[in-house]
């Protein structure tokens, strides 16, 4: 059921007197979406906490920890003389209403948050929204929000990525899962599942059957006429097999691109994920994920425009300037590459990697002092990290 985080005519301010500061980057929308709807409810969003601050709201995203310890002395101690309130966005969106209050008050996870509980990187959990295998209780923006029962099917899932089972295979498996049992809308939460073996299998009692009675098949095992003439995605946006045609869609040229990827076949999956630039459907993602792979390749030019046109699309996409300034680097273009760094820590002070790079340019461009500070904050987030050997030479420890 998605919701509508614009600003509401509503005769209730439900945010009337606070006075309210973000710590981390918010998970559902930008910092300028996020004003729009505390001003809407009376409240007013602050550059940054101060001893007037009353409500801290961090994104769902960020640990408490990484926030807490950036904070002025002053906030620090209100916060925890409980003058001050810390909660996650969620929290905040509930408040005013984003997030329907019937949901209850479990806990709701983002897709960063439920990758990180069942141990698989977010972009899977993204595909299997995609597909359908996993629904949000609701949607703020762009963005799903999962409640417990869905990390029962979550679990199931990363169960077979953990066994080793394929992205593509799983797929696959579904595909027949749903064949076995068509009146059943969701079979993975719906149905007596278990996971063996990297396979899926119906529990009847105390055996592992398909509906029918028999063992279930070898998912894994390619179908018999597609054995002589394997599928071969093309650029076209179609599957093509022994002759046949038969339309791919958007999604389905991604899925195929990151297979070929994971496989080391990157100049296909460029010519894959080409094709959804050329489809008019093409998101900032897909344009960063085409700028890793000329990466990756050696072309750092066309690269970087990619880099670029993720950025134009996506403002906030703070990983496509870290990256953006790693190619500028490369191509010895250091006063920018410092913009770009710059560019990302304004948004999002707390990523590491672009401390690290900035502080190794400046070094470079001559500003030394300016370096230390970044080497130190480095240190500061990721004090056991390889590069924390050469942050401390340079600091002269």
């Amino acid at each position: 059921m998605p919701m509508d985080a614009g600003p509401s005519i509503t005769t209730e301010l439900k945010l009337a007197g606070e006075r309210i500061a973000l710590v981390g980057r918010l998970a559902s929308m930008s910092r300028v979406e996020a004003d729009k709807v505390v001003t809407a409810h009376g409240g007013v969003l602050q550059i940054k906490a101060d001893e007037s601050t009353t409500l801290l709201v961090k994104g769902d995203d960020t640990r408490v920890a990484d926030v807490v310890g950036d904070l002025p002395d002053a906030v620090r101690e209100r916060v925890a003389s409980g003058l001050v309130t810390l909660v996650d966005e969620t929290q905040l969106w509930r408040r005013v209403g984003l997030v329907d209050e019937e949901v209850g008050v479990s806990r709701l996870y983002t897709p960063a948050l439920l990758a990180e509980m069942v141990k698989v990187d977010s972009r899977t959990i993204h595909r299997w929204h995609r597909r359908s295998y996993l629904q949000p209780v609701c949607e703020v923006r762009k963005l799903p929000y999962f409640d417990f029962a869905e990390v029962r099917v979550a679990r199931r899932l990363a169960e077979l990525v953990h066994a080793g089972v394929s992205l593509a295979s799983i797929d696959r498996q579904m595909t027949q899962l749903v064949k076995l049992a068509p009146d059943v809308e969701r079979p993975l939460a719906d149905l007596s599942i278990v996971v063996e073996g990297g396979k899926i299998f119906l529990r009847r009692g105390a055996d592992l059957t398909e509906p029918s009675g028999q063992l279930l098949i070898d998912f894994d095992a390619p179908p018999a006429d597609t054995l002589a003439m394997p599928e071969i995605p093309s650029l076209a946006g179609t599957t093509e097999r022994a002759g046949d045609i038969t339309p791919l869609t958007t999604d389905d040229c991604r899925d195929a691109a990151m297979d070929l990827a994971d496989r080391g076949e990157l100049t296909a999956a460029l010519e894959l994920y080409r094709g959804v630039l050329l489809s008019g459907e093409a998101d900032p993602e897909d344009h960063f994920l085409v700028a890793d792979l000329l990466y990756q390749l050696g072309d750092l030019t066309a690269a970087r425009e990619r880099y670029f046109m993720a950025i134009e699309l996506d403002e906030e996409y703070d990983e496509a300037r870290v990256n953006l300034g790693c190619v500028l680097l490369e191509q010895g273009d250091m006063k920018n590459a410092a913009e770009a760094f710059r560019g990302a820590l304004e948004a999002n002070p707390q990523l590491a990697d672009a401390h690290y790079h900035l502080a190794s340019t400046l070094d470079r461009l001559g500003y030394a002092e300016q370096a230390r500070d970044h080497w130190q904050r480095f240190l500061h987030l990721a004090p056991e990290s390889p590069w924390a050997e050469e942050a401390h030479e340079r600091l002269g420890e």
